[in-house]
């Protein structure tokens, strides 16, 4: 950034004699890049959504979200390119993009002041890591939970979880 010959930061807004640097942004897209869009960083936070609705919407064990306040969010290019599926039930929106039907965007009807997107539709850091779990009692058996892994054998980059070990049955001889 550049600084004036008052010192200050060129662009920046002076409150009470003081420069404010303008905010940092990230930029995202979907997976054709039709439609990119940026929010200011930091991100408000950021989760896990393990509800069945995500999952489904997603099609994967869990989606992991960024939450913006809808005034620190824009759309770059490919507005036109958006559609929506609105939940007449619980009043939440969920856009994708019409060429690809990536998942875009997600607006709870409680909370239309925020904008939520998917945390992997970043291209680098958005100033929160997800620490929170929503839905946690709706988590599937079948989703991966840490256990250690190993090569399989002759398939490099594919990696396993080893079956565990049957327990030998005691029975009387």
């Amino acid at each position: 950034m550049s600084k004036t010959r008052t010192g200050r930061i060129a662009g920046a807004t002076p409150v009470k004699g003081r420069a404010l640097a303008q905010p940092a942004q990230v930029s995202g897209q979907c997976l054709c890049g039709t439609v990119r869009f940026e929010v200011d960083v930091p991100a408000r936070w950021a989760w896990h959504d393990h509800t069945r609705a995500s999952r489904v919407a997603h099609g994967a064990a869990y989606a992991t979200y960024v939450g913006s306040w809808r005034k620190r969010f824009r759309i770059l290019a490919g507005e036109d390119e958006i559609t929506r599926y609105e939940d007449s039930a619980t009043k939440a929106a969920r856009s994708f993009c019409k060429r690809c039907g990536t998942p875009l965007f997600y607006e709870r009807g409680r909370s239309r002041h925020m904008v939520n997107i998917p945390r992997a539709l970043f291209k680098s850091r958005t100033g929160r890591e997800p620490l929170y779990h929503i839905g946690i009692d709706e988590m599937q058996a079948w989703i991966y939970t840490g256990a250690p892994l190993g090569p399989l054998k002759g398939f490099p980059g594919v990696v396993w979880e080893r079956p565990r070990k049957k327990k030998a049955l005691d029975f009387p001889v």
